[in-house]
């Protein structure tokens, strides 16, 4: 009898979940899903996310119990909403005039609680991929596991690298890409919601290019981001991070403020200082690593989060990746053609995705001018775009 196809997935985030999860029954199939963090450690890192509508959609059609599974873990995303933070309405998005189905809210640990179950005992926890290389026509990943053992795996008929925007399997086989840092710094949090909060479905408040997005999530639990251009060199300080001095980027002149953004202040001052901080990056595309070799979700695309298509792009990425897979195994291809393959299906998607994104992140930039840029996010063009983005989703082949 031959052995098994061995697949090696370096780790247990969306892309891998969902490519293990697809793979889970097939007996011709050896999954090596490699995730660093130890199970049951399923960390919110101050982060909620919306799932975008097309997201909800490919899963329908690639993997439809998971699908389900989150949808009921879930708040759905039914609409988004732009005002000032003085409470002036700018713009009111109706997914369900823009979209096939809702997108989903939820928070990070739910999700990879719900994705991980699905993927079963294929993802190894504890598991830290250090390099990734070839042999020849065969890629192979250097381990280090809990007790600080290494090891390598080797004779993989394919790798597939979801190891995140710090991704080391693409360091490790591509030459390094500049990343590319915008003047945006960004704060997360999540926070109790009350009896009475006045935080619902997707909203974003804007004073000048400053902006807070909010949205309830399961649990009674608000996720908040606010975003705000940076000075001079790019430089994110220590005084920029005063919690006094985040919420004084946020009042306008008049000094009043929605009861949403008076909640949300509240929420970042009684926050102890205990937020997460980023500054928007993207980088180029990469999705091909080598031979055998792919690269999906963060790893192969980090993209700004303007519109919420990270986590959404990944859950395409493995659609397409595991209809690749499947393809092949049952005789449509060659395994060492799903690299090529993928990435002939999934580059134009992702271009206009990325771009798309780095468009509507106009009125978050220093001296934007928020009431002119979302009434241009209200005439057709963008509006035509949100809809491609939202129903054009991959189908099984």
């Amino acid at each position: 009898m031959s052995r098994r196809v061995r697949i090696g997935v370096v780790g247990g985030g969306v892309v891998g979940s969902l490519v293990a999860a697809g793979l889970a029954e097939r007996d011709d199939v050896e999954v090596i899903c490699c995730e660093r963090s130890a199970q049951g450690m399923q960390i919110d890192a101050g982060t909620g996310l919306n799932i975008g509508p097309n997201g909800v959609k490919a899963l329908r059609h690639f993997l439809p119990e998971v699908a389900e599974s989150l949808v009921a873990a879930s708040l759905p995303w039914s609409e988004w909403t732009v005002a000032l933070t003085d409470s002036t309405p700018l713009a009111r998005f109706e997914l369900d005039q823009l979209a096939d189905n809702p997108g989903l809210r939820i928070g990070w640990a739910a999700l990879n609680t719900r994705l991980r179950a699905s993927a079963g005992a294929a993802i190894r926890y504890g598991t830290d991929v250090i390099a990734a290389g070839q042999d020849g026509d065969s890629p192979f990943i250097d381990l280090r596991v809990d007790s600080g053992e290494t090891h390598r795996i080797d004779d993989l008929d394919l790798l597939i690298a979801a190891d995140g925007r710090y991704s080391v399997v693409r360091e490790s086989l591509l030459a390094s890409d500049t990343t590319e840092y915008t003047d945006v710094a960004l704060l997360r949090l999540l926070c109790p919601a009350p009896a009475d909060c006045p935080i619902d479905d997707y909203g974003q408040w804007f004073n000048g290019p400053n902006r807070l997005l909010a949205f309830r999530i399961p649990g009674d639990r608000v996720y908040c981001a606010g975003a705000f251009p940076l000075p001079g060199d790019g430089t994110l300080t220590d005084a920029m991070k005063d919690p006094l001095a985040i919420s004084a980027l946020f009042i306008p002149p008049s000094g009043q403020v929605s009861p949403a953004v008076r909640f949300l202040l509240d929420a970042i001052l009684g926050s102890g200082g205990r937020l997460h901080w980023a500054r928007l990056q993207e980088r180029a595309t990469r999705l091909v690593g080598a031979s055998r070799v792919v690269l999906a979700g963060d790893a192969a695309h980090p993209m700004l989060p303007t519109l919420g298509q990270g986590a959404t792009q990944s859950i395409e990425d493995a659609c397409v990746l595991l209809d690749e897979i499947r393809h092949a195994l049952a005789g449509g291809g060659a395994l060492q053609d799903v690299p090529a393959q993928f990435a002939a299906r999934r580059q134009q998607r992702i271009d206009f995705v990325t771009g798309f994104s780095r468009d509507a992140t106009d009125t978050m930039r220093a001296g934007a001018d928020p009431v002119a840029g979302t009434a241009r996010k209200l005439e057709p063009a963008f509006l035509s775009k949100l809809q491609q983005l939202y129903r054009d989703v991959p189908r099984p082949r």
